[in-house]
């Protein structure tokens, strides 16, 4: 549970690399219905409401009109999705923004091409929360000192801004203990005292209320009201050999971004799709802000947060490279 994920996934890079395995083109092929030959795209995702336009562009057509063949594969966390990104498994990805960086300065050759999903900048209601029991003895975000917090994966956005909202709060983040678990995992583990708490994205978030727990920090609205959150990457092999590819995929993310921002009952009706939500739960979980760029001031700060909880190994990352 407490393994580091992403020395694993540098691991797994290093092994598919040797052995040759896999292939970033992203040339699969698959019948249009015009006859030609669509593109087929893989997207490794986390199965959250964020990644709601991704699905809802596929529905509306964003990405056929471009000649993309769009398929979307869960995996637990943004760093189990990078060294499928650069094996080739898949042609993008969706990852936190820390994770990406924490990949750069250990080599990994990734580049963003794409946001992905921001902060709705509320304290009060945001996409991500720190849920504990109903009767936890847990108030505010400093009394998570001691305490063990589940996060998606270690060493990624999530541990990162909730240690800043226990240092804003005057508490000392290096003394929180963060185990892993899934998401959809969580509630339940919460509900039953597993964990102390646990920070939660949607609709994992909103169930967990639904059974009684209470948020007492929401680390992405405290650490930055425009944080940028995660983006979609590419591996630099395929940004280098098919920039068409890049550049379709990239207009088409933009494209449903847009869309999902202009028609939230849309983007909120197609998480049904690939979670297991029920009506009320469907009707009460927040969405993410979905802009067109990033912030690039929140990403200089979690940089700067990542530096200073040594996150990156005495290495800067470089983010007018990982986010031009």
């Amino acid at each position: 549970m407490q393994r580091r994920v992403l020395g694993l996934a540098i691991a797994v890079v290093t092994v598919a690399a040797a052995a040759g395995c896999g292939s970033s083109s992203g040339t699969g092929g698959s019948s249009s219905s015009g006859g030609e030959k669509a593109t087929q795209v893989k997207v490794g995702i986390i199965p959250i409401v964020d990644v709601a336009p991704l699905y809802l562009g596929q529905k509306k057509g964003f990405f056929s009109s471009r000649g993309i063949d769009l398929k979307m594969e869960s995996a637990q966390g943004g760093a189990a999705i990078i060294p499928g990104v650069v094996s080739g498994q898949f042609q993008f990805g969706f990852s936190n923004v820390t994770s990406l960086m924490i990949a750069q300065t250990k080599g990994v050759p990734i580049k963003s091409v794409v946001n992905g999903a921001a902060s709705t900048g509320d304290t009060d209601k945001d996409i991500s929360g720190v849920g504990v029991k109903k009767d936890s003895p847990v108030k505010s975000a400093k009394d998570l000192v001691g305490k063990t917090v589940a996060v998606n994966t270690l060493r990624n956005i999530g541990d990162t801004t909730v240690r800043e909202s226990v240092r804003k709060d005057g508490g000392d983040p290096s003394k929180v203990k963060f185990i892993e678990m899934p998401f959809d995992q969580m509630p339940a583990a919460l509900d039953g005292g597993q964990v102390d708490a646990a920070w939660m994205g949607e609709p994992a978030l909103t169930i967990a209320m639904g059974q009684g727990a209470r948020v007492v920090a929401s680390p992405f609205a405290e650490t930055d009201p425009k944080l940028t959150i995660a983006t979609y990457f590419a591996s630099a092999k395929l940004a280098q050999e098919n920039p068409d590819l890049v550049k379709k995929f990239t207009e088409a993310v933009s494209e449903s971004l847009e869309y999902a921002s202009e028609h939230p009952d849309e983007a909120r009706q197609i998480v049904t799709t690939y979670t297991k939500i029920d009506g009320e739960v469907l009707k009460s979980l927040t969405l993410p802000t979905w802009p067109a760029e990033y912030d690039m001031a929140s990403l200089e700060k979690v940089a700067s947060l990542g530096e200073q909880d040594g996150m990156f190994d005495g290495k800067k990352p470089d983010l007018a490279a990982l986010f031009s």
